[in-house]
């Protein structure tokens, strides 16, 4: 929740490899307050069914550039081996991008959605709302 001192986050994913949600992905947060300033890491937690992650921690007063770290790799390690069971192997194991770390800068008092399309070989990111 944003305040008139503080910014806000949320995020989904999609994956658009299936067009569903991208369930079990580990998100990490960061934050700073300044573009020399070091990076704080606030927490984390992983995506949901719908593949929201509900629960990320607040961001502090100051706080100038916020860091989304999603772990992909163990989610497609995952999907590839649900896949495997039934079908030949379709590609190498581990992911192309094993992780991916969206950047970006915030003002107090805005909240911040921001979605992750991801698939095997490729993702886009974007300011929602």
């Amino acid at each position: 929740m944003s305040t008139e001192t503080t910014a806000s986050v949320s995020t989904h994913i999609l994956d658009t490899s299936i067009g569903r949600p991208a369930e079990g992905v580990a998100i990490s947060l960061s934050a700073r307050s300044g573009s020399g300033a070091e990076w704080v890491a606030l927490g984390g937690s992983a995506t949901d069914a719908d593949g929201r992650c509900k629960d990320l921690p607040a961001l502090p007063e100051g706080t100038t550039h916020v860091r989304l770290d999603f772990e992909t790799e163990a989610y497609f390690d995952k999907k590839q081996a649900e896949a495997q069971q039934d079908a030949p192997r379709v590609r190498d194991s581990g992911a192309f991008f094993p992780e991916v770390a969206i950047t970006f800068a915030v003002l107090p008092g805005e909240h911040y959605h921001v979605p992750l399309l991801l698939n095997p070989f490729g993702y886009s990111v974007y300011r929602g709302s």
